[in-house]
């Protein structure tokens, strides 16, 4: 078994009971962490001197649309509606089987270069069985912990969807999910009834729970998110522990509630929440009712792809919110309503523990996977180095990820990802790319705004 003693590291265990060392060492044996103190001694370990570094758990994504890697930043500047009809109208239908392998695969190994060690992929472009093999390959290839989540052909999702999800979803449990220790799970990316018809949420519910798949489904985001969709979830039996709500940001207020009640877990998406008109992140309101809110990038269409950005925005809207309603008092905030460490434990334990694997993730816990972080600290945008927490949450980002393992396995070390050949793949990406623009009629680099989507 191999052993690894990662030494003299500032270390954020994201565990109340082990707290954070200032001087501390972390111990991997095989994919487990085997002990976390100071002073730790392993023989015939392989040492590496955390000196000048931070060492934190691996964060966890709990929304984001890999596939869409090829086509970043294309949606700079739109809203929802034009995202529906660029995207989805226009764009999604030209991806090939080998266009869904290379973007999950540069997705994949995006995230892992940003100190995410598991992502729920939102896959919701599985026009052919054969995309879907391609999509589950490009994850598996990197090396990462995702919850690959089956979700529609590009048909099947254009909204308000009459189509049931297709079946081809027990082919694709039985071939690629038969393991329960695999580093890639099944979960299944339902439209719900925001997307779809009452029907086929009964029916696409039926399926998921057939295949004990995690459900995730968008609910709250924007005018769409109106009609009251976690209601009608609990009123027909469908909500559940195994439901990780999406957005949440125009539910109505008794919603979080019934929420709450039925166990169901909910992730932010802030960043592209704020652009598309979503509505105000759901921090504080998921909050109140006892939920333990978590943390994604989206789509990479329209925001960077890493969580350090995502911690920001939620931690700074907050506060200018506490910050507002003190001043429309006359009175000034006394305490900050949520801190860094607050945030910090969105992008690691709670999001974990909504996929279900906070046993096994989220913390530095000794005897759980070994999927960890390290940043550098000894430069001029850490240094000298007062809170390590704010320090990650503030000023971080994938620049100053030098080391990531999963489940002990080392997929990035010295900056650089492990056996991957970054020049090759981005030559991959880009050739896609430049496919699916040419067969939408769109060139390369032009300032593409679609008319907004007709549903």
């Amino acid at each position: 078994m191999k052993r690894t003693l990662i030494r003299n590291a500032s270390v954020i265990t994201v565990d109340p009971a082990i707290g954070n060392l200032d001087k501390g060492d972390v111990l991997i044996e095989g994919n487990k962490i085997a002990a976390v103190g100071v002073g730790l001694q392993a023989d015939d370990a392989e040492i590496i001197d955390g000196t000048g570094t931070i060492v934190m758990p691996g964060m966890v994504d709990t929304h984001r649309h890999v596939w869409q890697t090829t086509l970043r930043n294309i949606a700079a500047d739109w809203t929802l509606d034009q995202y529906f009809a660029g995207v989805r109208g226009q764009l999604g239908e030209h991806f090939r089987a080998g266009d869904i392998y290379t973007a999950n695969l540069a997705g994949a190994c995006e995230a892992l270069n940003a100190g995410i060690t598991t992502v729920l992929d939102w896959s919701h472009n599985m026009n052919t069985p054969a995309h879907t093999d391609g999509a589950v390959q490009g994850l598996r290839d990197s090396g990462g912990r995702f919850v690959m989540c089956y979700g529609n052909s590009n048909a099947e999702w254009l909204p308000v969807s009459d189509l049931p999800t297709s079946r081809d979803a027990y082919r694709v449990k039985k071939e690629h999910f038969s393991r329960a220790d695999d580093l890639v799970q099944m979960g299944m990316a339902l439209r719900g009834p925001q997307y779809a018809s009452e029907k086929v949420t009964i029916d696409d519910w039926a399926l998921a729970r057939d295949l004990g798949a995690l459900i995730s489904v968008h609910v709250g985001d924007g005018a769409w998110g109106k009609n009251r969709p976690v209601a009608w979830l609990a009123e027909n039996g469908l909500l559940g522990e195994d439901v990780v709500c999406v957005h949440c940001n125009s539910l109505a207020d008794d919603e979080f509630r019934i929420m709450a009640d039925h166990g169901a877990w909910g992730s932010m998406t802030p960043d592209i929440e704020l652009q598309m008109g979503h509505g105000w992140p759901a921090t504080r309101r998921l909050l109140d009712v006892g939920l333990a809110p978590t943390l994604g990038v989206d789509i990479v269409t329209s925001n960077s792809g890493h969580l350090f950005q995502v911690m920001r925005t939620v931690l700074l809207v907050e506060r200018a919110w506490a910050h507002h309603h003190a001043d429309q008092a006359g009175e000034t905030v006394q305490r900050l309503p949520i801190d860094t460490a607050d945030v910090l434990a969105f992008a690691t334990i709670n999001g974990a523990r909504a996929l279900g694997l906070g046993d096994r993730i989220g913390s530095l816990t000794p005897g759980k996977d070994a999927d960890i972080a390290m940043l550098r600290a000894d430069n001029l945008e850490m240094a000298p180095l007062n809170n390590a927490v704010g320090a990650v949450v503030l000023a971080g980002h994938p620049g100053l990820v030098d080391s990531v393992w999963v489940a002990g396995k080392a997929v990035k070390r010295h900056g650089k990802l492990v056996n991957v050949d970054v020049a090759r793949l981005i030559g991959d990406l880009e050739r896609s790319r430049d496919h699916v623009l040419a067969q939408a009629g769109v060139a390369p680099g032009e300032r593409f705004l679609p008319a907004p989507y007709a549903h």
